[in-house]
């Protein structure tokens, strides 16, 4: 048998230079932006330096006391350290149902329902089972930071479709036709939504899902948000707005927002009956069964009342209106009231170009690294989202390091 041999490289084959060690497809994701100033905020924390942080979304509130003692006497049950259906436990895909029939009127089986390691999970399972490389996903800017890497990891294609203050960051029908080709397969739909707090009224909602019915369109719906909208805003979830639509729609939610969960990774993904096989069937290769004491802690979570959401609100709420009002105070700083989720999104371009300290910045990168770096304030720039000249910044956290967050801001970008 002839021997191989290579020339001017010893390494074994796979493991050679840099351009090809790690695969291209994930060389070429993105890191999480959130998590990524989050972590940077954590680690200068950790240094002892106090740092205000507007990054993460993630709510301040522990979870409600009787989600945890669900999860403790699941903890003592040795049912509970086995594997358990990919799918997720019997009793928590029905809960989930009844859940989602409770607060959006939309009524599904519970085999439509796959439990999912976090909302992600369920966004990534999503377009791994409706994108073939080369399809098309339509996608509102600003999006979400995992978004357009999820379509990009399952073959897709992501096709920004940009928004601004001036439409309320809410997409158009004439916008998405115009961005529509032969190879659209996927319009992703979030409201309210993340980064922006932008909340579509019904019958916004009800024309882009008459417009993705008619053209054979599937709708990715992420309804995470569904219980914080503010005023007057309400939530409609699509495929109650347009019915025709349930069988090429898939809708992603969680518990992670809504009840302080963030960390117990529990999210669900709802669909037809053949998307949710499929995804199923991807879910039992890659991570099996959510842990089942997550599950468990999950469907005391959708069982319960939202009388700890309802608390959760309102404090939410109060800070929105705090905020709202502080950064406008800001010279060069203009803010929409958001209606929804916990975050603002306020234009920065007005402090392009001025001097703060002896520093110039003309992005909104540049600004939020000067924040951390001065003000020891962790905002994320618009750049993440798809849609530079802005902050995207998280109200979930406590009224008084609010206060002192955007007052630091207010004083660092008031500087000759």
């Amino acid at each position: 048998m002839a021997q191989h041999t290579e020339t001017g490289n010893s390494a074994p084959r796979g493991a050679g230079t840099t351009g090809n060690r790690i695969s291209a497809r994930i060389a070429a994701v993105a890191p999480s932006a959130t998590l990524a100033v989050d972590a940077k905020a954590k680690a200068l924390q950790a240094q002892g330096e106090n740092v205000i942080g507007f990054g993460a979304g993630e709510p301040d509130f522990p979870t409600p006391d009787a989600i945890v003692a669900a999860a403790e006497a699941a903890c003592r049950d040795p049912k509970n350290h086995r594997y358990s259906p990919t799918a997720g436990l019997p009793e928590l895909r029905e809960a989930i149902a009844a859940k989602t029939l409770r607060d959006s009127g939309l009524q599904i089986a519970a085999s439509q329902v796959l439990v999912t390691n976090g909302g992600k999970q369920a966004v990534a399972n999503a377009f791994a089972v409706l994108c073939d490389p080369g399809d098309e996903v339509l996608l509102p800017a600003p999006y979400w930071t995992t978004y357009p890497e999820a379509i990009a990891l399952a073959g897709g294609v992501p096709i920004a479709v940009p928004t601004d203050a001036t439409s309320g960051f809410r997409v158009t029908v004439a916008q998405l036709e115009a961005a529509r080709t032969p190879r659209t397969k996927v319009l992703v739909f979030v409201s309210p939504s993340n980064p922006t707090g932008a909340v579509y009224p019904k019958e916004e909602i009800a024309a882009v899902g008459r417009w993705a019915l008619e053209h054979g369109i599937w709708v990715v719906t992420d309804e995470i948000y569904e219980h914080l909208v503010y005023g007057g805003a309400e939530h409609h979830s699509m495929p109650v707005v347009v019915p025709e639509l349930a069988d090429t729609c898939i809708v992603v939610n969680g518990v992670a927002k809504t009840y302080a969960m963030t960390g117990w990774r529990v999210g669900w993904m709802i669909g037809p009956a053949d998307v949710i096989a499929a995804s199923v069937n991807l879910q039992s290769h890659e991570t099996s069964n959510v842990a089942n004491v997550s599950q468990r802690a999950a469907l005391a979570a959708v069982s319960g009342d939202l009388e700890a959401v309802e608390m959760m609100r309102t404090a939410f709420d109060r800070r929105r209106m705090t905020m709202h009002r502080m950064l406008n105070e800001i010279d060069g700083i203009e803010c929409p009231l958001p209606e929804g989720a916990f975050y603002a999104f306020p234009s920065v371009t007005g402090l392009y170009g001025r001097s703060f300290g002896g520093r110039v910045c003309n992005t909104s990168a540049e600004l939020a690294e000067l924040a951390i770096e001065v003000a020891k304030v962790a905002v994320v720039p618009g750049e993440a989202f798809g849609s530079p000249g802005y902050f995207r910044m998280s109200y979930a956290l406590g009224d008084d390091d609010l206060v002192e967050g955007v007052s630091r801001l207010a004083a660092l970008f008031t500087q000759d």
